[in-house]
């Protein structure tokens, strides 16, 4: 049986993930930034980390904070709290790093880390993306994933509600 606590360890405060990012980067490690309120983990998600993931040797991804997805979504959002969706997150193999931020965009936590690539869905252009100039003045570079038509969260809580 695989040791359960190590899904938890992929779950970082700001501090820690600066001692890991030192690590990997001392071995030479590229990596790669997304970020997201990931409310309900559907196939449109995999879809989209499993991209991102392809970009670089690492993953990290910036969760919004409970109250930063309510900002951005509503006050019915989210449906899971920011503890669950950082495990679910934690638990794909795909994602090496989970790190949750109250802000209402990632800018400070993406200027902070300066990753080798920043990756975000289609429905944003590289003048829309928070953090874009900053990761691309550092030699980074910025890549935007097609979403998958039909799968979101909102078309599942629609769809949900006509049941």
């Amino acid at each position: 049986m695989k040791a359960t606590q190590h899904i938890q360890q992929k779950i970082l405060n700001a501090d820690q993930l600066q001692q890991q990012l030192k690590r990997w980067r001392t071995f030479g490690k590229t990596v790669a930034f997304t970020n997201g309120c990931f409310d309900i983990l559907h196939a449109g998600h995999i879809h989209s980390l499993s991209q991102a993931a392809s970009f670089a040797d690492i993953l990290i991804v910036g969760l919004n904070s409970d109250s930063s997805t309510k900002k951005l979504k509503g006050d019915s959002r989210p449906v899971n709290n920011e503890q669950n969706r950082a495990l679910l997150l934690a638990s794909l193999v795909i994602v090496d790093a989970v790190v949750l931020f109250n802000e209402g965009t990632p800018h400070q936590l993406i200027t902070t880390i300066l990753p080798d690539v920043l990756v975000k869905g289609g429905d944003y252009t590289i003048d829309t993306i928070v953090g874009a100039k900053e990761v691309m003045a550092a030699g980074g570079r910025v890549e935007i994933i097609p979403l998958v038509e039909g799968l979101s969260t909102t078309s599942i809580l629609k769809k949900i509600e006509t049941l």
